[in-house]
């Protein structure tokens, strides 16, 4: 045991150790990335015949007799669900809500029963991305692993960014892309502490991805654009289409939701009637099956009109949304730059047919949008363009990727203000809007900073009988009880010797006599309090209004003062 928590003291005092150890959990990361997207190839050969070297959404048309797969692989989620849910009926936590609201952590089984969703959904076929395992495994693998070393809270939070951006590293090979994928998304900020971990990481899940031979999303692209000052604003004004674009599939996504969820259908029955709708818009449009990997590669070496743009870009927004609104499990990482890659292409081609020579070749249009509306929907500008980047190696489409990107970003946060996992948690009642570390503010509650022990006296008390008590100077204030022991007010013990009062009780003296706190208020909502009523102290009440001490709005500002500047410390780096 002495080992251990020597071994412990030495990990959490080293920074080489933290990244050594993050490596580790990098390369972990890959291993369950390349695991995962073996399983799912492997369900979508058994059940749609594909060779071992094709794309499920390449296939030129999905016969009749694969078409009950969709709602198969439905009707299998749903009972797999409904048998979870009966024990664990609480929403999975994911990395982004694990750092935002729980220091890092994670569990563990959860994770392993959303890899197990996303398996489903994915290898029967659902317009649904890996991603989101990737991302939900990497980041539990880290979780464990500083809870085993017993990590402090803001290396914790380091690691499961690192995790997860490792498992995001590994599925598109990109290192620099999952690094910042960790950084802007999943911890929410970018410092000095955490290059090291994060950065280890990502190169250990891209090395474990290659060396394994997984296939990864890499674009042979012969760009010959030279561009000018007049292209960056038209891929400005391409960043805010996609920015309504994102907007749009996200609030698509929750209308959905809401509707599936006012169904006269149960529960485990929801996914096998989204799969069958799927089924219908894949025998229509191929296109839609699964993530869209090899549609996207297939559509840009073609040459595809206007129209096929559009009905592709219809078709695969609504199979994501169904998808997605029924029940299956997955994420919009993929089916974003898919859709952004049509939405790309089909502006630059909208522009030539009108006679509005732009100067941009459409496959440019296309890697552009692929970034920009990946942004507007999941965030991330640098992640985003260093994605096109690494997979395509042309730096000139890379600075265009990121002015769309950029301006994607701001339209999105300015005029909706959510990404799509927050705007997921928003709908559970939830108010984050990123990853940032705001869960240390609802420890600060009112029954947390209160003072215990606090004198009360009846309301009925007479002003002679509490001088006798309470003489001047031995305290501030005193609480005041109803005949039931209840809360009734505060009353100041100097108010009790003015010269004005020589008689009567105290209860005529009581101040907030409907002004208190709660003990689960958060920080914020106890600086709103005293605000409001204007008071230096209040009573912290139970729910039948008895009183569990009192809380001075000087105490609370100084915790408060106190958790920021450790917030601080741990954003710099300092010890």
């Amino acid at each position: 045991m002495r080992l251990i928590h020597v071994t412990r003291a030495a990990i959490r005092a080293s920074e080489l150790w933290l990244a050594i150890v993050a490596a580790g959990v990098g390369a972990l990361s890959g291993l369950a990335t390349v695991g995962v997207s073996a399983g799912a190839r492997t369900l979508q050969k058994l059940f749609y015949g594909i060779a071992a070297d094709e794309r499920l959404s390449t296939i030129p048309a999905l016969g009749l007799d694969r078409m009950p797969y969709l709602p198969l692989g439905g009707l299998v989620l749903g009972l797999v669900t409904w048998a979870w849910m009966r024990r664990s009926p609480e929403p999975i936590v994911d990395p982004v809500e694990a750092n935002a609201l729980r220091g890092g952590r994670m569990s563990a089984r959860d994770s392993l029963f959303l890899g197990l969703q996303s398996l489903i959904s994915n290898g029967f076929g659902a317009s649904v991305g890996l991603e989101a395992a990737y991302a939900q495994l990497g980041g539990a693998i880290a979780s464990i692993t500083g809870g085993a070393l017993n990590l402090r809270r803001s290396d914790l939070r380091t690691f499961v960014g690192a995790g997860a951006g490792a498992g995001i590293a590994a599925a598109f090979g990109a290192p620099i892309a999952g690094a910042f994928y960790a950084f802007e998304i999943i911890i929410g900020s970018y410092t000095a502490a955490n290059i090291a971990p994060v950065a280890a990481a990502a190169l250990a899940g891209a090395l474990v991805s290659r060396l394994l031979g997984n296939d990864t999303l890499v674009f042979h692209t012969q760009v010959a654009d030279v561009l000018s000052a007049s292209h960056y604003v038209m891929f400005a004004l391409l960043g805010v289409i996609c920015a309504f674009a994102g907007v749009a599939v996200m609030r698509l996504v929750a209308l959905m939701d809401g509707v599936v969820g006012r169904l006269p259908v149960p529960r485990w029955l929801r996914p096998a009637l989204g799969g069958a709708i799927l089924a219908g818009l894949a025998w229509f449009a191929p296109e839609t099956l699964s993530a869209g990997h090899g549609a996207m590669h297939f559509d840009f070496a073609a040459e595809l009109a206007m129209g096929t743009l559009a009905v592709l870009l219809l078709a695969k927004t609504a199979a994501s949304v169904v998808a997605l609104g029924f029940g299956f499990r997955g994420g919009l990482f993929f089916a974003s730059l898919y859709l952004g890659s049509l939405l790309g292409r089909l502006c630059v081609v909208a522009l030539y047919s009108l006679g509005v020579n732009v100067g941009i070749d459409p496959l440019t249009g296309a890697l552009v949008g692929m970034g920009a509306l990946a942004v507007a929907i999941i965030g991330g500008p640098v992640t985003m363009t260093f994605l096109v980047l690494e997979t395509t190696q042309d730096f000139a489409l890379a600075a265009a990727t990121l002015t769309a990107s950029i301006v994607a970003s701001l339209v999105v946060r300015e005029t909706f203000g959510y990404s799509f996992s927050t705007w997921r948690l928003h709908l559970r009642g939830e108010t984050i809007r990123s990853a940032h570390d705001v869960g240390w503010l609802r420890t600060l509650t009112a029954g947390r900073m209160m003072r215990t022990g606090v004198p009360t006296v009846s309301e009925t008390l007479s002003v002679e009988a509490f001088r006798e008590r309470f003489p001047l100077g031995s305290t501030r204030r005193v609480v005041a009880l109803d005949s039931a022991g209840r809360y009734a007010g505060i009353v100041p013990v100097s108010a009790v010797y003015a010269d004005t009062v020589s008689a009567g009780t105290v209860g005529r003296l009581t101040r907030f006599r409907d002004a208190a706190l709660d003990p689960e208020m958060a920080i914020k909502e106890v600086m709103s309090a005293f605000d409001a009523t204007e008071s230096d102290e209040l009573a912290v009440l139970d729910s039948d209004r008895r009183v569990l001490g009192l809380l001075s709005e000087g105490h609370a500002t100084r915790r408060y003062a106190d958790e920021l500047e450790s917030a601080r410390r741990d954003l710099t780096g300092e010890d």
